[in-house]
């Protein structure tokens, strides 16, 4: 019987120059969750963030974006992931049902401490999502990344690449 022999040559490596090593990435998508406004009054109260999007992937219609989404617009998301796709979808933060407990000392949930924990905790979430290959086929990320509003009633599909 004939033995196997490991191949240990070197694959071929083009050189790098200057524009490889330094040009713009060859696939990108950066999300960040940033601006928290709270607005409002009393039980009508809640705080949205603003959502930047960047990318050279060529399933998003638009490069670059700028929404702003509250926290049951991810709730809304999640769900919608979770019931049309195959993704494994991550958490969102808690919803910190302690803290909107009345006669406490703090602002609740609208305490800026807990604010920016929620801000970092959406932002990874996005980011986890958006990064995923077959969540990026989903027509719900693309709503919730890219238009003003969310339209709730929208009919679930796959987007198809340009």
């Amino acid at each position: 019987m004939a033995e196997a022999i490991a191949d240990t040559r070197r694959l071929y490596t083009k050189p790098q120059n200057l524009n490889d090593a330094y040009g713009p990435p060859s696939n990108f998508l950066e999300i960040d969750v940033s601006n928290p406004e709270t607005v409002g009054v009393g039980r009508n109260r809640f705080t949205t963030y603003e959502i930047r999007l960047k990318t050279n992937l060529p399933i998003f219609k638009l490069k670059e974006s700028r929404v702003r989404r509250r926290y049951s617009d991810f709730e809304w998301l999640r769900g919608e992931l979770e019931r049309e796709s195959k993704v494994v979808v991550p958490p969102l933060p808690g919803k910190a049902l302690i803290r909107q407990l009345p006669f406490r000392g703090d602002d609740g949930i609208f305490d800026d401490s807990f604010i920016e924990e929620r801000r970092q905790g959406l932002e990874h979430f996005l980011n986890k999502v958006a990064g995923h290959p077959l969540a990026q086929n989903e027509r719900c990320l693309h709503i919730f990344l890219q238009e003003e509003s969310v339209d709730k009633n929208y009919t679930p599909s796959k987007i198809r690449q340009a």
